[in-house]
């Protein structure tokens, strides 16, 4: 459209009368506007906000008052011993179940338990006249594993405020020598079986971990579930190659591949 400012002027003056837009309409729309709802300041020494009613601000939700909910706690923390015995006298401690600290406790000597075994296959291996190095330092490493979660839970039980309480181990046996199978199929499948039962016994701490409502421990058993089951599998793996070999010159081979991946893993790495 071709025209002058003042014939722009003159037409959207027009264009807004004929829709009933008009000047004189806005402080009446602005006039109509609920006021805004402002949180008043603190009206007295108790804290309590102008314009809310018990526990509720405008909008309705419920105040948090942290030194009235922490009475408890605070309560509980005060009357811990530095050097007492009870759980109550734990600093730490919060939403942590006395059965599950016993389950634990258990769980850490089934570890050494474990450990133990490995380390008395170890040595059986090493003898001079069995000379299979290769799974005397697999089951070395498999005993250093097994110490390692038994720290890992006793760390977890530190945290938690709970207490930890060995117990005695059993003395494995000394010989793994089978004369059907042979000493390396017969020693690994008791690892295997040792593996899958400490899986269930895992499982059984998830269990306690659910029953005292702890999502905590559960999800700390589930990171230890996760790498049983692959442990498992690894142990499966050994137990069909051995069967397939027997007891003859597959055995010294498997007992060669197992030594190299032995030094392979306790070479650090050049790669990052």
């Amino acid at each position: 459209m071709d025209c002058s400012c003042d014939e722009f002027t003159a037409y959207m003056r027009v264009r807004l009368t004929a829709i009933g837009v008009n000047r004189s309409a806005r402080p009446a729309l602005t006039a109509q506007r609920k006021p805004l709802r402002i949180r008043a300041a603190a009206d007295n020494a108790t804290g309590t906000e102008a314009g809310l009613t018990d526990k509720k601000d405008l909008q309705g939700d419920i105040l948090f008052k942290p030194f009235d909910e922490v009475k408890s706690e605070l309560t509980a923390v005060e009357k811990a011993d530095m050097n007492g015995q009870p759980i109550e006298d734990s600093f730490a401690r919060v939403g942590y179940a006395q059965d599950a600290e016993y389950a634990v406790n258990e769980q850490v000597n089934i570890e050494y338990n474990m450990s133990y075994v490995y380390h008395a296959m170890s040595a059986y291996f090493d003898r001079d006249n069995v000379a299979l190095p290769g799974l005397a330092s697999y089951f070395r490493a498999a005993s250093e594993e097994e110490r390692e979660h038994a720290q890992t839970l006793m760390d977890f039980q530190a945290v938690r405020g709970g207490r930890t309480k060995l117990a005695h181990l059993t003395a494995p046996q000394a010989d793994y020598n089978h004369e059907e199978k042979g000493d390396a199929l017969h020693a690994m499948e008791l690892a295997l079986s040792l593996e899958k039962l400490n899986f269930h016994k895992l499982r059984e701490l998830h269990d306690v971990a659910d029953a005292t409502k702890d999502a905590q421990m559960a999800d700390f058993v589930e990171t230890m579930l996760a790498e049983q089951a692959k442990g498992v599998k690894i142990v499966a793996d050994y137990v069909a190659q051995l069967r397939r070999i027997g007891k003859g010159h597959g055995v010294f081979h498997f007992d060669q591949v197992m030594a190299q991946d032995a030094a392979r893993l306790a070479t650090p790495s050049t790669t990052y």
